[in-house]
C-alpha cells in the first residue's frame, strides 16, 4: 500500500472526462518546501496532482478525478488540452536552472509504484506515460536526460526501445539542420506519428532540431544534441513499433 499524505491545493477545475495520460515533471526550485508552496498559492495558478520527494514520500495536492494545472501550452497527438486528459506528477529535483542532479533509488520507486496504482483506477497506455519536454519542447526540458526512463521501463511503467548496432548502421548518415528531402520527412513523419507536433515538410529546421531533442531526453538520453543520427531514428522505429503494437493490443482486448 502507498502511505500518501494529503496537501490540498485550490488550484483545479473540473475535468472534462477521464484521465489516459501521465505527466511527469521535475519540481524545478531550489526545495521540495518551496516547490510545493508554490503548488498550493492561490494567486500561482499552477498545481499536480501529486508531488514525490527524494525520499520517497508522497503528497497528493489535487485528486485524480480533477483537473490540476500543470502542463501548461502543450500539445500531443492534436490534444491541446494536456490538462484535461493527465494526472501530473511533480518530482522534487532542481532542475537545470537550479542544479540538476539525479533521481535517488527512493524517489523512482515512489514514482514506478504511484503509476502503478494510478493505473488500476484509469486506463493509460504505456505510450502515454511521457513527460513535460514530450508535450511542451520548445518550453520545458523536464523530467530531463537523467530521469530514469529505462528503468521505469523495465517495471512496465512506459516504453523503452534499443536498437541493434546493424539496425542503426543501416540508417546512414545523421540527418541535422539544413538538410531536406524524403529522410527528413520520414523522420519528421514518425515523430508526428509518436505523438509530437510539427508535421512533416521535409526540411531541418530548428523546430525540427528542438522535437529531436525532446525524443532524445526521453529515449536517448545518453546524447541529447538534436541531430538525428542512426541509433535516434533507429529507437524512433523501435519506439514507434512497440506503441502501435499496444494500440492494437487494445483495441483487440
Amino acid at each position: 500500500m502507498l502511505t500518501i499524505t494529503e496537501a490540498p491545493s485550490p488550484n483545479f477545475d473540473p475535468r472534462r472526462g477521464p484521465p489516459d495520460m501521465v505527466l511527469l515533471h521535475y519540481t524545478g526550485m531550489q526545495t521540495a518546501e518551496v516547490a510545493v508552496a508554490h503548488l498550493r498559492d492561490p494567486e500561482a495558478k499552477v498545481s499536480a496532482h501529486y508531488v514525490v520527494d527524494e525520499d520517497g514520500s508522497i503528497l497528493r495536492l489535487v485528486d485524480e478525478e480533477r483537473r490540476a494545472w500543470h502542463a501548461g501550452r502543450s500539445w500531443w497527438r492534436g490534444e491541446t488540452d494536456i490538462n484535461a486528459v493527465s494526472i501530473g506528477i511533480e518530482i522534487v529535483n532542481p532542475g537545470h536552472e537550479f542544479g540538476y542532479r539525479l533521481f535517488p533509488d527512493p524517489q523512482i520507486d515512489a514514482v514506478i509504484a504511484l503509476i502503478e496504482d494510478i493505473r488500476t483506477r484509469w486506463t493509460i497506455e504505456d505510450a502515454r506515460i511521457l513527460g513535460h519536454s514530450d508535450v511542451a519542447p520548445t518550453r520545458k526540458q523536464d523530467p530531463g536526460e537523467l530521469f530514469p526512463w529505462k528503468r521505469l521501463a523495465a517495471h512496465r511503467q512506459g516504453l523503452w526501445f534499443e536498437p541493434a548496432a546493424e539496425r542503426i548502421a543501416a540508417l546512414g548518415p545523421p540527418l541535422t539542420i539544413g538538410d531536406e528531402g524524403l529522410g527528413v520527412h520520414v523522420l519528421q513523419a514518425g515523430l508526428h506519428r509518436l505523438g509530437y507536433e510539427p508535421l512533416p515538410d521535409g526540411r531541418y529546421t530548428d523546430e525540427t532540431r528542438i522535437t529531436v531533442e525532446a525524443f532524445q531526453r526521453h529515449w536517448r538520453p545518453s546524447k541529447v544534441d538534436g541531430i538525428a543520427d542512426g541509433e535516434t531514428r533507429a529507437t524512433l522505429m523501435g519506439v514507434l513499433q512497440l506503441a502501435t503494437a499496444e494500440s492494437l493490443t487494445g483495441v483487440l482486448d
